[in-house]
């Protein structure tokens, strides 16, 4: 009953950024197609897309018996309405690097896993766990704008396709915590 109190008392957390949006979850067997993409196209006429996905994770802490408890779920989403593209310039070219940045936030799920699997179950565990999540949410953003940065939104070849490399290498880095 403790154990159960502590959880009601307001122990469960979620944090995302658009946690009552329709979204989906990363899947390896399922990569991106066009039909995913239903927003309205937005932004300077040379973009030919746009991929909104993030990291979301909720978690919940007990004390049973004088010690804390930490479960916790990590999931990388893609979020279809605020994702879209224009038909008349999309090619499978451009829908890889889509996948890319959506493959980035996958990436960023499973060091956020990793470290929350490391995460000393304390008083503080609450606070802790933000800091990491914070931590890991600033680190994907800046990935996620060094790629666009480094390939020019996918217009330097070479750039893209170094940067698809070294993302399926970190994933693949990282697959324990998938």
């Amino acid at each position: 009953m403790k154990f159960l109190f502590a959880i009601v008392l307001g122990a469960f957390f979620l944090i995302t950024p658009a946690n009552d949006k329709e979204k989906f979850h990363w899947d390896q067997n399922r990569p991106l197609n066009w039909t995913d993409f239903r927003g309205s196209p937005e932004g300077p006429q040379d973009f030919v897309a746009s991929t909104n996905s993030g990291i979301s994770l909720s978690y919940s802490i007990g004390k049973q018996d004088g010690r804390y408890t930490f479960d916790y779920s990590v999931h990388s989403n893609f979020y279809p309405k605020d994702s879209w593209y224009r038909p008349e310039s999309a090619s499978e070219y451009i829908l890889k690097h889509e996948q890319t940045h959506f493959d980035i936030s996958e990436l960023h799920a499973r060091k956020l896993r990793k470290a929350l699997a490391g995460l000393r179950v304390t008083s503080s565990v609450k606070s802790d766990a933000d800091e990491i999540y914070r931590q890991t949410e600033r680190e994907r953003r800046d990935m996620q704008q060094a790629y666009d940065d480094d390939s020019d939104h996918s217009k330097i070849r070479d750039a893209e396709m170094q940067w698809r490399l070294f993302v399926a290498s970190e994933l693949e880095k990282y697959a324990a915590w998938e």
